[in-house]
């Protein structure tokens, strides 16, 4: 069953393009212009998210939140603005809504969001999860990082953009400690509830609150002797951070409606893409929490920071998905390569992954040539008016890289490093004496 998508937008053409953005992800999008044909539709209709713009015909954005929340209907909203009002952000997010993005809207941007607010919950790993090993220096520093404090209890931070894969560090500090045995249990904070929050994450008695009619046990119980992830610890309700604190300062804990303290026998992994120190000048996060939860910093480059990554991850997800879908491919076209090499990835790991699924299932050939990552660079059979993938030419360490890693697709192959970089084989030669290349 398709999630259900509301847009409140006035500008139609906008809402028309952010409808399909929506629905060639898979998703079902239903536009409306104002607040009030917004709270009628709401009223009639489950919908998964709210993507509101801030002013409107009728009513505006934030009061149609304020509804929302009196209403007790507790579903995910995200705010759109041309004008980026600090108040208004810090009232939004106080209210509950995801985030506050200032327009023109990325369409990445939005479909990455989206895909974190339906991300299940909580996923529970009894069993180690085989990890993809990179290569590049910078994620060579994050295990690096993550091995020494792997043995210790210390409370990790890890920092990063959505889509750098912040869950696969939590598990290989999982994975290098003492508790590798017992279960790693990665929970969404962006995805819980307001209301059953606490709840969720502590357990509750039979009959504690309205609809407990069967006692639950909470996050902390199902990660016993194991490590608890907390992904997107940035949008965790200020009421919840306080409850989390007292856990983090005393090990102990009781489940809604008992009186009975349990022991917090876990690891703390968190994770957020936030900016906390500027989410505590604002008053969202609690700095006595932060310092709780950041005994340890590790931060997560993006996938453009680690070139060398770029293809090896791509054959990884090429395979896996080939084998899921049950379909023959060999690997990828060298125009398919220049094109990963050179694109920026802003939704990082995460959308190399999708695209390569989604070529995987689409192609006609065993040999892939990815579709959308055209970034203003023509395919190798327009070569009259191609550009060269080693880009900027002035920074020499992106160009070194960027040569280092076409070789390395064409195992040595000059000529075919040369096509695919589209350069001269004249020129890739000096440049490979001048960088020490062989």
């Amino acid at each position: 069953m398709k999630r259900k998508i509301l847009i409140v937008e006035d500008n139609v053409g906008l809402s028309q393009m952010q409808k399909d953005w929506f629905s060639q992800a898979g998703y079902e999008a239903v536009t409306v212009m104002n607040e009030l044909i917004a709270r009628s539709l709401i009223r009639k209709t489950q919908f998964d998210l709210i993507l509101s713009d801030v002013r409107l015909p009728e009513g505006d954005g934030i009061s149609l939140l304020e509804w929302l929340r009196k209403e007790k209907k507790d579903i995910p909203f995200i705010i759109t603005t041309e004008y980026v009002s600090v108040p208004d952000v810090v009232r939004t997010i106080k209210l509950g809504a995801i985030d506050y993005l200032p327009k023109p809207v990325r369409k990445e941007h939005l479909l990455e969001l989206a895909e974190d607010v339906f991300r299940p919950m909580v996923i529970i790993r009894k069993q180690e999860k085989n990890l993809f090993h990179r290569t590049s220096p910078k994620i060579l520093q994050v295990e690096k990082y993550a091995k020494l404090v792997a043995p210790s209890e210390m409370a990790v931070m890890i920092l990063g953009a959505n889509g750098t894969g912040k869950e696969s560090v939590a598990q290989y500090i999982h994975q290098g400690s003492e508790r590798r045995h017992m279960p790693f249990v990665a929970v969404n904070c962006g995805a819980l509830p307001r209301e059953l929050a606490a709840s969720l994450l502590f357990g509750n008695e039979k009959g504690a609150f309205t609809g407990a009619d069967t006692a639950k046990v909470g996050f902390f119980d199902m990660a016993k002797g194991g490590t608890l992830f907390l992904d997107e610890i940035g949008t965790m309700s200020y009421e919840i951070q306080s409850m989390l604190l007292r856990v983090l300062q005393e090990s102990t804990y009781m489940p809604i409606g008992s009186s009975k303290e349990r022991v917090a026998d876990v690891r703390i992994v968190s994770a957020t893409n936030e900016d906390l120190q500027q989410a505590i000048k604002e008053g969202r996060f609690r700095e006595d929490l932060y310092h709780r939860l950041n005994e340890f910093e590790i931060q997560q480059p993006s996938l453009a920071e680690c070139l060398e990554d770029i293809l090896p991850l791509a054959e990884f997800f090429r395979e896996r998905y080939s084998k899921e879908l049950k379909r023959e491919t060999c690997g990828f076209t060298d125009d398919a390569k220049r094109r990963m090499l050179a694109y920026p990835w802003p939704g990082n790991v995460r959308e190399l992954q999708n695209k390569i699924k989604r070529s995987v299932l689409v192609s006609e050939e065993p040999i892939l040539d990815i579709e959308g990552l055209d970034n203003g660079i023509p395919s190798c059979d327009n070569a009259q008016t191609s550009i060269p993938a080693v880009l900027p030419l002035k920074d020499e360490s992106l160009e070194k890289k960027n040569i280092a890693n076409a070789l390395k697709a064409c195992n040595g192959h000059r000529e075919q490093a040369a096509a695919m970089l589209n350069v001269n084989p004249a020129t890739l030669y000096r440049k490979m004496k001048k960088y020490g290349l062989k």
